[in-house]
């Protein structure tokens, strides 16, 4: 019986550190979000939005050939089709850094951006676009906390 006791203990100790090491792989990319609040949740609620955020900067930086619809990706961007589209071509295109929003951009993002927006031009290209909106919401407006883009348009 303590043989079995000490096994237990030893396999939840090898579970522990085998989750720490895994969530620090899988988070080590990304920004800090709120923390999460049972009690009381004012200003510093784990919201949907950086829930989102958190998740999709986890799936594009981790796990790219996991993301549905891709429809063109480079080592800093990824372009898929929005999965419920608002318009007859409706892409959303994400930078391969976790950047949560416009107000957070620092120097090192400027590759990021730039080639966000090389992106967006060979989306426009690819599908002769001449009438188009290139779209991203600030916090408040945007249902994820990760910076992305929308191209819209219609043929």
């Amino acid at each position: 019986m303590e043989n079995c006791n000490k096994k237990l203990i030893i396999s939840i100790c090898v579970s522990i550190v085998c989750g720490v090491l895994m969530g620090g792989y899988l988070f080590s990319e990304v920004q800090p979000r709120s923390f999460l609040s049972l009690n009381q949740c004012e200003n510093n609620c784990f919201s949907y939005q950086d829930l989102a955020g958190l998740l999709t900067s986890v799936g594009i930086q981790k796990f790219p050939d996991l993301v549905p619809s891709v429809v063109l990706e480079t080592d800093k961007s990824i372009a898929v089709k929005h999965p419920v589209p608002e318009a007859e071509i409706h892409y959303v295109i994400f930078p391969k850094k976790d950047i949560k929003n416009v107000g957070e951009l620092s120097k090192e993002d400027e590759e990021y951006l730039s080639d966000a927006f090389a992106v967006i031009a060979k989306l426009i290209e690819n599908e002769n676009l001449t009438k188009y909106q290139v779209i991203s919401n600030g916090p408040g407006y945007q249902f994820t906390a990760y910076l992305h883009f929308h191209l819209k348009a219609e043929k």
